[in-house]
C-alpha cells in the first residue's frame, strides 16, 4: 500500500525537477544578457576590432574584468600616497577611502592607471624637464615640470556612486606618458574618446587628450593625433562661442580639413560630453560628439586631412591636459578615456556612447567663475610714466606722460591665476618675446604662455608682472628709458607699477 504514494511522490520530484530545467533554460539567456550589459568600453573596442591599448577613468572600470587601481593620490601633510581602485571586479570606483585620507589636508592626483595590459600608465608631465625636452613648454612644477591635479575639486556621482573627476583648471596642470606601448604610430589607424564637461573649458591651448611626441615638443605638422576640446579657434572664422570637438595634430586644433568648425555647429555644450576622433593616417578624419547621461553620437566632421598632414607622424605618447609642446594653459574636465589601434566603425562607437550614458554620470555642480575683462593702465615706478604700446613692431616702453589709446590696455583675469594684457593700439596681445630673453611687444593675435603673466600685489599698493614661461619679473629696464623685459628675479622700484582699472 506504500509502494504508490511512493512512486508518485517520485514522480511530482521528477516533473518538479524536469520543471526547474525547463525554466532555467531563459535564465541563463537573462544571464548572457546582464553579462553583455555590463562589459566596458573597451570590451566594446575589442569586439568592435579596434582594441583599447591605453584605457583611464577616475571613475569606473574600462573592462568588465578589471580590479586594479584607478588613479593614485598624494597628500600635502606628509606625501604619503594612496591607490584608489574599484569597490568590485568591473564595477565603480570606490571613492571613501580618498575622503577619509585627505580630510584635513589637500590630495593630488600624482598618475593615472592604464587599465590594458600594457601599464601605459599616466603620471604628471616631466614638461621641460625630461631628458631631451629641450624644445618643451616649462609647467608650473620642479625644473619646468607640470602639476597634478586637486583629487578633491571634482566631486560627481556615477552610478549614483560618489566620485571624482581630473580637473585641469590650474596652468600647467597635464599627465604624459612619453614611451607608451602598443599605440598607433607614424600612419597607423586610431580612435580616440574622452568624457568631458563644458562647464570649465578655455580658448587657450591645448587641453588634449590622446597621442602627442615624445620629447614634449612641438615636432612639426601630423606628429600628434589628440582630442582637443576647448573654444580656441586656432584658423579662425569658426561660427558660434564654442566649445567643440576637435583634432590636435600638432600646429593647429582642426574642427574641419580648413580649421573652423561647421557653422551648422556652433557649440558642443554639455555637463557631461563626449568627444570623439578617428583617424586613418593618411586620408580621412572625423570628429564626433555627444551627451554623456543620454542619446546617441553627432558627427561634426569626416573627410580629408588639413592639407600638410598626410601622411600622419604621430608617435608613442600619450598625453592628457597639456598640448603636445606642453602648451599649458588648457582648462578642461576629463572622466574617462581610451587610446584605440584601428580606425573604429561608427557601430562600435555607437556602442560605446551607449556604455556611458549607462553608466549614470550625474551631479556635474562645481561651477568656476569666468576669466573677468577690465580695462587698465600702468604706471612705472621707475619714472613715473606710462607704459605706451605704440604699434606691432615697437617694444612696450615707459615713456608717455599721459593716458591715450596707446597706454590702454585689456587685462584679462583667468580663472588660473593668470593674466594676459591686450593693447588697444592694435589689439595685439602683449608677449614676452623670444620666452622673455627679447623686450616686451604687442604683436601677437592670441593669448599663449609666452602671453601669460602672474599678477603680483605689492605691499605698498603696486604690482609687478611675473613672466610665466620664464618665471621673471618684468622691469622697466635702465630707470624707464630701455623697453619692457622680462629679466629679473627680484621686486625693486624699477619692477613695481601702479594698476589704474579705467572701465
Amino acid at each position: 500500500m506504500l509502494v504508490l504514494p511512493t512512486l508518485r511522490r517520485r514522480t511530482r520530484l521528477l516533473i518538479a525537477f524536469l520543471l526547474a530545467v525547463a525554466i532555467a533554460v531563459p535564465v541563463l539567456g537573462t544571464a548572457t544578457r546582464a553579462e553583455a550589459a555590463s562589459s566596458g568600453p573597451c570590451d566594446i573596442y575589442a569586439s568592435g576590432g579596434t582594441p583599447c591599448e591605453a584605457a583611464y577613468s577616475t571613475t569606473r572600470a574600462m573592462f568588465s574584468s578589471y580590479n586594479g587601481p584607478l588613479y593614485q593620490i598624494q597628500r600635502a601633510s606628509d606625501s604619503s600616497t594612496l591607490n584608489i581602485g574599484l569597490a568590485s571586479a568591473g564595477g565603480l570606483v570606490a571613492s571613501a577611502p580618498q575622503v577619509s585620507f585627505c580630510s584635513g589636508t589637500t590630495c593630488t592626483i600624482t598618475q593615472l592607471y592604464d587599465q590594458t595590459s600594457n601599464a601605459n600608465n599616466l603620471p604628471i608631465s616631466p614638461g621641460s624637464s625630461c631628458s631631451g625636452c629641450s624644445g618643451s613648454l616649462s609647467g608650473p612644477g620642479p625644473n619646468g615640470s607640470d602639476i597634478g591635479a586637486n583629487a578633491m575639486a571634482l566631486p560627481i556621482t556615477v552610478g549614483g556612486q560618489s566620485a571624482y573627476g581630473v580637473l585641469v583648471n590650474n596652468i600647467g596642470t597635464g599627465y604624459r606618458n612619453n614611451a607608451a606601448k602598443n599605440v598607433p604610430t607614424g600612419a597607423q589607424p586610431e580612435g580616440l574618446y574622452m568624457l568631458t564637461s563644458s562647464k570649465l573649458v578655455s580658448s587657450s591651448c591645448c587641453f588634449d587628450f590622446g597621442s602627442a611626441e615624445t620629447d614634449d615638443s612641438d615636432d612639426g605638422n601630423s606628429t600628434m593625433n589628440a582630442i582637443y576640446y576647448g573654444s580656441a579657434c586656432w584658423t579662425g572664422g569658426c561660427t558660434g562661442s564654442g566649445p567643440w570637438v576637435g583634432g590636435d595634430l600638432e600646429n593647429g586644433m582642426y574642427f574641419s580639413a580648413a580649421g573652423p568648425n561647421p557653422s551648422n555647429i556652433p557649440s558642443e555644450t554639455g555637463s557631461f560630453v563626449s568627444a570623439w576622433e578617428k583617424n586613418n593616417g593618411t586620408t580621412n578624419f572625423t570628429l564626433k560628439y555627444g551627451n554623456g547621461q543620454s542619446g546617441g553620437l553627432n558627427q561634426a566632421y569626416s573627410g580629408a586631412l588639413p592639407g600638410g598632414y598626410n601622411p600622419m607622424k604621430v608617435q608613442p605618447s600619450i598625453e592628457l591636459g597639456t598640448g603636445g609642446d606642453n602648451s599649458p594653459e588648457g582648462t578642461g574636465e576629463f572622466f574617462e578615456g581610451a587610446v584605440t589601434k584601428g580606425f573604429p566603425t561608427d557601430a562600435t562607437e555607437n556602442s560605446v556612447q551607449a556604455n556611458i550614458t549607462a553608466a549614470g554620470y550625474t551631479n556635474n555642480t562645481t561651477t568656476f567663475p569666468p576669466p573677468t575683462q577690465s580695462v587698465i593702465s600702468l604706471k612705472a615706478h621707475a619714472n613715473g610714466k606710462y607704459v605706451d604700446a605704440p604699434n606691432s613692431t615697437t617694444s612696450l616702453i615707459a615713456d608717455a606722460t599721459s593716458v591715450g589709446t596707446n597706454e590702454t590696455f585689456d587685462l584679462i583675469a583667468n580663472n588660473n591665476n593668470t593674466v594676459n594684457l591686450r593693447a588697444h593700439s592694435d589689439n595685439q596681445w602683449v608677449t614676452a618675446e623670444s620666452n622673455g630673453n627679447s623686450p616686451l611687444i604687442a604683436n601677437r593675435g592670441a593669448a599663449g604662455p609666452w602671453e601669460t603673466f602672474y599678477l603680483l600685489h605689492n605691499s605698498d599698493g603696486s604690482v609687478s608682472l611675473r613672466a610665466y614661461n620664464n618665471q621673471h619679473l618684468v622691469t622697466a629696464e635702465n630707470a624707464g628709458a630701455s623697453s619692457l623685459i622680462a629679466n629679473r628675479t627680484a621686486v625693486g622700484p624699477w619692477e613695481e607699477f601702479d594698476l589704474t582699472t579705467l572701465s
